[in-house]
């Protein structure tokens, strides 16, 4: 039986953009064991919530450079204005209804254009450039058509609500919770692993050494695959390639902490060798498989 995981998360977080890495060792070590859901937390609907906070594009961008130290890519140029998240994560619910299980790809689509561009991520032009980049299976333009539809407003809006569950939950003990909109709510990152009847919850940010506890406990039976010892077999775990960062996490064996010099070392010689490409990406790059000759 498949661990069933719940994520709720949100393309505008940037700590649910951070743990990018841990969430690829959890892919990669466990596979179809685990069944992956993924709940909007939908952050903010309008920008003026932000602005009301203090937020400003200057203070966004130097933002981005605080969280440079977990790894993932980030451009620090300012926006024209402070975007909300409802209408990226409505995007990712409407992928959710017409492309069932590409849901994660359009989220991390639109995180690679949160936080590696200066697009404004509510307006429509830039949710759908942020899909044909980074998500091409994807119908970038029939998704962003579908943002205000009534299936999809329901769908989102059910998401808001479980989102805002969190109250008495280990997450809010751990005061891993929030509440910026009334009811006690998951922060993004959180996720929740069941099997078997039991609940276990790894809310808001959290490391590999965590998850990999948490699911160890749930069922220690699983198939845990090691690292291979050729980088290039992880290239393509992802649509679109892996970070630095995330290839980096992924070599690791044991939990011992990763050795980004030595990945980027490694990737440097596949793509000299023909064997990778590499995509500039904010501070950094994408890392995917060459196409056969």
């Amino acid at each position: 039986m498949a661990i069933a995981v719940t994520h709720y998360s949100d393309p505008g977080c940037p700590w649910a953009y951070s743990v990018s890495p841990a969430l690829a060792v959890l892919r990669w070590r466990y596979g179809d064991q685990l069944d992956w859901r993924l709940v909007t937390v939908g952050l903010t609907e309008r920008p003026e919530q932000y602005l009301e906070r203090g937020y400003t594009p200057a203070r966004s961008a130097r933002t981005h450079m605080l969280f440079r130290r977990y790894g993932m890519p980030f451009a620090t140029e300012p926006r024209r204005r402070v975007a909300a998240t409802a209408r990226a994560c409505r995007a990712i619910v409407a992928t959710r209804l017409d492309h069932p299980g590409h849901e994660h790809e359009a989220l991390r689509a639109l995180q690679f254009g949160w936080f590696t561009s200066a697009a404004v991520m509510d307006e429509d032009e830039a949710i759908v450039g942020a899909l044909r980049t980074r998500a091409p299976g994807i119908d970038a333009a029939a998704i962003a058509s579908r943002i205000d539809d009534a299936d999809v407003t329901a769908a989102y809006e059910a998401d808001r609500a479980e989102a805002r569950t969190a109250a008495g939950s280990p997450t809010e003990l751990q005061g891993k919770a929030a509440m910026t909109d009334g009811p006690v709510r998951y922060t993004a990152p959180s996720l929740v692993f069941e099997c078997d009847g039991r609940r276990l919850e790894a809310g808001g940010f959290q490391t590999i050494e965590a998850y990999d506890v948490l699911i160890a406990n749930l069922d220690p039976t699983l198939d845990r695959a090691a690292p291979p010892d050729d980088p290039a077999e992880l290239l393509g775990l992802i649509p679109g390639g892996l970070t630095t960062q995330e290839v980096a996490a992924l070599m690791v064996r044991a939990n011992e902490p990763p050795d980004r010099g030595a990945a980027e070392s490694h990737l440097i010689d596949l793509v000299a060798e023909g064997r990778a490409t590499r995509t500039a990406l904010g501070d950094d790059a994408l890392w995917a498989p060459a196409a056969p000759a």
